[in-house]
């Protein structure tokens, strides 16, 4: 693992440099960019230490910040994830700027908590949002048959209007299941055939079929995409999953990271997945199979409650709320592999657009393309346009469609709102962490030397020590309980005790009998729930 530590003059050289870009900036950063911010972040004298934990097939950085201050492997941690989705531009810069303004504007708030920030999982991928051909890409640079024909690649997009954007080409065909949407034309949505609507186009993504399968755009020049590799339903022979669970350098790094990091006691994704603007809810059914599907249920309170707490921080209302997420993805393996509590949003939802009778317009692309216009943003749509296509000879071919990355990334000129919001709810998040504290401590005498001692262990917070599945899991350390007497010295109860859990504004009543004098040191406590200390004199 290579540490970076700046000198102060390079620090200094460095906010300059940051400070200027981001004067100048008008769009989403460059990798060259989120590197150079990195390092000003992690400067000499920051509480943030930056490391690259591996290099991606494609030589790109997967980088940690680490902000905090003092022992900081056993105060309770928060991970903040972005970038697990490639196409997800604004999840990078979500996370990069809550690592500057916590470094900037929040450092109280490292007294009592660590903080862990990866800002992309999936920079490979990201650098298509900056290159001369753009399309949504998803995997890394690994070289994948992604189709099992024996060839790499071979079946990958194809710019035919050479407009340098990857968008979709409609075909017409009597076999074709789409039809144009009544209200706007550009939109193509499938035929109901329980309704008799026939289709009159084949959807299908620009490209070519080079190996003459009958499939288009079914081998693409990318690799594994690490929202889809991990190990909860990991969707095995699926394209872009790889061959087996974790088997990219960067899905491999984090794990491996994470699970060093016994501290951590919750994680927030900057993902497409979400449970945040509306709370998963328990199913009683699903949570009894023998492979897990469902958010426990006193789990599903505390996503409960917390929703509500994003809601009230995070002005944007989505409308179309709570998602579970997607086989193989990092949201779901953090809850249903890692035990921790596990918070994902997208950071910005296509705000719900009416029509002229004032009706909800439901289909997503035609309520994105009436907001632009609302907006005022005209440059999200490639019109259809005729292309001469030689796997559809004498068949009219068009192509056209929502221009990339417009539908999951808002115009950067909304994002500093976007980002001081969710800074401020991850801060308010943190102010909830598991706090242990000692109080109705006792001591009684009970004559011929022995002392018996009595305390309550509180939970001083709405959250429990441990999620319900993190406890059930027993992966999560237990709360360990330890007096300073040797054993001989006990008389009743135990030099170390284990307690499974804690749970919110609750409390576990200790005792010990003791003989001899002096004093003695009580500790409680684990790294994700933090420790409490208690000297008691007999």
């Amino acid at each position: 693992m290579k540490k970076i530590y700046l000198s102060l003059v390079a620090g200094i050289g460095l906010l300059c440099s940051h400070s200027a870009t981001s004067m100048a900036q008008g769009d989403y950063p460059t990798l060259s960019q989120v590197n150079q911010r990195l390092q000003a972040i992690s400067g000499s004298g920051s509480p943030a230490k930056l490391t690259s934990l591996t290099k991606t097939e494609g030589g790109k950085d997967i980088w940690v910040l680490k902000v905090g201050k003092g022992d900081m492997d056993n105060k309770p941690g928060i991970a903040v994830v972005g970038g697990v989705e490639g196409f997800h531009v604004l999840s990078v810069e979500l996370a990069l700027q809550f690592a500057e303004k916590l470094v900037k504007d929040h450092a109280d708030k490292l007294e009592q908590t660590t903080f862990y920030v990866f800002p992309n999982m999936s920079p490979d991928a990201y650098e298509q949002y900056h290159a001369s051909l753009k399309y949504e890409r998803r995997g890394n640079a690994a070289k994948v048959d992604h189709d099992r024909d024996g060839q790499v690649s071979e079946d990958g997009y194809e710019d035919l209007n050479k407009d340098g954007f990857i968008t979709m080409m409609r075909v017409e065909s009597p076999m074709g299941d789409y039809i144009t949407l009544e209200n706007d034309d550009r939109v193509l949505i499938k035929s109901d055939r329980s309704k008799g609507q026939r289709g009159s186009y084949m959807l299908l993504p620009e490209s070519l079929d080079k190996d003459k399968d009958g499939k288009f755009g079914e081998d693409l020049a990318e690799g594994i995409a690490f929202n889809k590799s991990l190990t909860y339903k990991f969707p095995i022979f699926e394209p872009l999953a790889g061959d087996f669970a974790v088997s990219q350098v960067e899905s491999r790094a984090l794990l491996d990271y994470l699970f060093d990091q016994w501290n951590i006691f919750s994680i927030v994704t900057f993902s497409p997945a979400n449970n945040l603007s509306a709370p998963l809810k328990h199913n009683a059914g699903d949570s009894r199979k023998r492979i897990l599907t469902t958010i426990l249920n006193k789990d599903a309170a505390i996503n409960g409650m917390v929703s509500g707490i994003y809601n009230e921080t995070v002005t944007q209302k989505a409308h179309n709320q709570n998602n579970q997420g997607t086989d193989g993805d990092f949201f779901q393996w953090a809850y249903f592999h890692f035990g921790r509590l596990s918070f994902g949003t997208p950071g910005w939802w296509v705000p719900e657009v009416k029509d002229a009778d004032g009706k909800a317009i439901s289909n997503p692309e035609a309520n994105f393309l009436a907001w632009a216009e609302q907006e005022g943003i005209n440059d999200v749509f490639v019109p259809w346009t005729a292309v001469d296509h030689p796997d559809f000879p004498g068949q009219k071919v068009e192509v056209g469609g929502i221009k990339p990355f417009v539908m999951h990334n808002p115009p950067f000129s909304k994002v500093a709102e976007i980002a001081e919001e969710h800074t401020n709810f991850i801060l308010k998040l943190t102010d909830l962490q598991p706090k242990l504290e000692f109080h109705n401590v006792k001591t009684e005498k009970l004559g011929n030397g022995l002392t018996r001692i009595t305390a309550d262990l509180f939970n001083n917070s709405p959250l429990p020590t441990h999620s319900e599945l993190g406890e059930r899991s027993r992966w999560l350390r237990k709360i360990r309980v330890d007096i300073s007497k040797d054993q001989k010295d006990l008389v009743a109860g135990e030099k170390i005790q284990l307690i499974k859990s804690v749970g919110a504004f609750e409390k576990t009543s200790l005792s010990w009998v003791v003989k001899g004098s002096g004093s003695v040191d009580i500790k409680a406590g684990a790294a994700h729930a933090g420790f409490a200390t208690l000297n008691v004199k007999l």
